[in-house]
């Protein structure tokens, strides 16, 4: 799955946006809509309980066929065998990380500089997630990324790309032409009432663009 891996809607979760009464729900929703991609991000609940959530997600993105990442947390997707991490600038560094799951699963990194990208390339990524690029409501510290730093880095880089922070139907517009692979979304899937429909108009639109 590693190397045939679609980034174009990437989607993230997050409980406390989240319009469904669970994570499950939610992320199966999003993937009849169209996610290629699933982040399980849990930032405020025991290891034992996000264990157990993954693995409740994983039967849902195993039988679509859908790559679960598990954020920040190695050892939760050694536990549950998912198909990749993904880690930000204060987590783990990737080189250790690649050397934790090995070569077979997916590390993905979270960068909002050309350096930043450069190393994560350097360090044996498979794709990178750059932001943020608007202002978002899941993280109100991350530093905004340029158009122009964004241009850079896809020029420095050959790995795929995935941008994140403030994507939407109306910005998504914004990185037509650039060589994305694909889009990162939160709330504009999770927080909408229909998000199987959300998801596949942000795919069409995504689409439509590249």
């Amino acid at each position: 799955m590693k190397n045939n891996v679609d980034y174009s809607l990437y989607l993230c979760t997050d409980r406390n946006l989240m319009s469904t009464d669970t994570i499950e729900e939610s992320v199966e929703l999003a993937i009849k809509g169209g996610c290629t991609v699933v982040q399980l991000r849990e930032k405020d609940c025991t290891s034992l309980e996000f264990y157990q959530l993954a693995l409740r997600v994983k039967e849902i993105t195993e039988r679509y066929n859908v790559p679960l990442i598990i954020n920040d947390r190695v050892d939760i997707a050694l536990a549950v065998n998912a198909d990749g991490v993904h880690v930000g600038q204060s987590d783990l560094p990737a080189f250790v990380v690649r050397k934790i799951i090995g070569n077979d699963k997916i590390l993905g990194v979270s960068a909002s500089s050309y350096e930043e990208a450069l190393k994560a390339q350097k360090d044996n990524a498979d794709y990178i997630g750059v932001g943020a690029m608007y202002s978002t409501l899941t993280k109100t510290d991350a530093k905004t990324v340029s158009i122009d730093e964004l241009k850079k880095i896809r020029k420095a880089i050959n790995i795929p790309i995935v941008v994140i922070g403030g994507i939407n139907k109306d910005t998504i517009s914004n990185f037509k032409g650039m060589g994305i692979d694909g889009i990162a979304v939160v709330s504009a899937v999770v927080a909408q009432k229909d998000i199987t429909c959300a998801a596949r108009e942000l795919l069409t639109v995504f689409k439509e663009q590249t």
